[in-house]
């Protein structure tokens, strides 16, 4: 009688086996489908403004690279729409994917401008080897406690 109850359980247990295998191999081939929508929608829309059909070249090369295959490439402005399949043993599951500049976003020359570095500190003086001067309103410990351009605190010395 216990060696029915092993040869159930070790049915039991094999199927669940094998049915974790093929949910595994079902979620990476939506990965990997995933991953070439998104790169391949990337690329398309880098090109979008050349036209349409560089766009979509663009797209079918690194969806290829990808292993996948492009299965609709659609180009509206700069806006990118791609979707792709991506064969991954018996599945072939296919993502959409959408890329372009976000909506409202200026261009770059619209930015305002400053004199500032990207520290946001002010401008060293290279005839100044302590840096920049200490003094004004600002210095001494009435100013209240230093911080970092990020906002943490910093040691003094």
């Amino acid at each position: 009688m216990a060696t029915v109850w092993v040869a159930v359980t070790t049915a039991t247990l094999c199927a669940v086996f094998a049915m974790v295998l093929a949910l595994g191999q079902a979620v990476s081939a939506r990965h990997r489908a995933g991953g070439a929508a998104d790169l391949a929608a990337l690329a398309a829309a880098d090109q979008a403004l050349r036209s349409a059909e560089a766009a979509c070249a663009a797209a079918g090369e690194v969806a290829e690279a990808q292993g996948a295959e492009i299965v609709r490439c659609g180009v509206t402005g700069e806006i990118a729409d791609v979707t792709v399949r991506a064969r991954f043993g018996p599945y072939a599951p296919e993502v959409r994917s959408r890329a372009g500049p976000p909506e409202g976003s200026l261009p770059p020359t619209d930015l305002p401008s400053t004199d500032l570095p990207p520290s946001g500190l002010p401008p060293a003086d290279p005839a100044d080897p302590a840096g920049p001067a200490t003094t004004g309103p600002a210095a001494g410990p009435a100013a209240g406690p230093a911080t970092a351009p990020t906002g943490g605190p910093v040691a003094l010395s």
